[in-house]
């Protein structure tokens, strides 16, 4: 690690208490360590969520090592793993995905490995709550100095379960990958995505927005394609790019989730207007 100071990053679904119990073994391991919660307040088991917010936030951040855990699985035979990557990080989490995306944001996987020394790790390791007895310590004592590798033995990391964008001339649909705290829905589609779908899209270009909730018939609004929220009026919905890249349906000033029905959505699919 290039710093005089090592530094760790924590993000997880726990909340405020069990994730400062991960910062305190980190700090017990390695006294010297910056420690920064980058979140507690990932949507309970909500892997999408946290692995975007990994992906979006960990490029921002010094090279260090970097734990994120939403993990339904834990106790279960999936893997605790460690990834390194192209930029230098080390990233400490469960095998579900989670941290792959950062990983290829932060230059790719360069090697990626089991926790499975019991020298790294605390001295009982609880059915469920591996952050403490597993990850933090694996994350410190990579911090202090050990090699990734000491770690277990190398793996190939699972892929996050997102299904791609399906791109059609006039047409896009995209997965919901979370709901953020402003109720807005951030959409697994891209710029380029939009572009293949629709061509160069000028601020104002309105699309049919189209989707389905279980034990409902299916809902289509009609929805401007804006650069930001203040393009449309108070209470009024809009379609962008958001600050990670991603399109993105929301409400200005409002919750788009609950104003246009989007609970329970897993997909959306847009469309062009025809013309007149």
């Amino acid at each position: 690690m290039p710093q005089s100071r090592p530094f760790v990053s924590l993000a997880t679904d726990f909340g405020a208490a069990y994730t400062a119990i991960c910062a305190g073994v980190v700090y017990g391991i390695a006294p010297d360590a910056n420690v920064l919660v980058l979140s507690d307040e990932i949507t309970p088991f909500d892997v999408r969520e946290g692995a975007m917010l990994l992906r979006q936030a960990l490029p921002y951040l010094p090279v260090g090592v970097h734990v994120g855990i939403v993990d339904p699985g834990v106790g279960t035979s999936r893997r605790p793993l460690a990834i390194v990557t192209g930029r230098g990080d080390v990233l400490v989490g469960p095998d579900n995905g989670l941290l792959v995306p950062a990983a290829e944001a932060l230059g790719g996987i360069a090697g990626a490995y089991a926790l499975e020394n019991p020298a790294y790790r605390l001295p009982g390791v609880s059915t469920s709550f591996h952050g403490r007895d597993v990850f933090a310590p694996a994350a410190a004592h990579v911090a202090a100095g050990v090699d990734a590798a000491d770690l277990g033995a190398s793996v190939e990391p699972l892929p996050l379960d997102v299904p791609p964008p399906v791109i059609r001339p006039g047409e896009l649909t995209v997965p919901v990958l979370y709901t953020d705290r402003f109720g807005s829905q951030v959409l697994g589609a891209e710029r380029g995505d939009l572009a293949a779908a629709f061509g160069t899209l000028e601020p104002g270009t309105p699309l049919d927005v189209e989707w389905n909730v279980a034990d409902a018939p299916s809902r289509t609004i009609r929805v401007p394609f804006q650069l930001t929220f203040g393009s449309v009026a108070v209470g009024e919905p809009l379609l962008w790019t958001d600050s990670s890249g991603w399109l993105a349906l929301g409400v200005n000033q409002g919750r788009a989730i609950e104003v246009l029905g989007l609970a329970g959505a897993r997909t959306l699919t847009l469309r062009a207007v025809p013309h007149p």
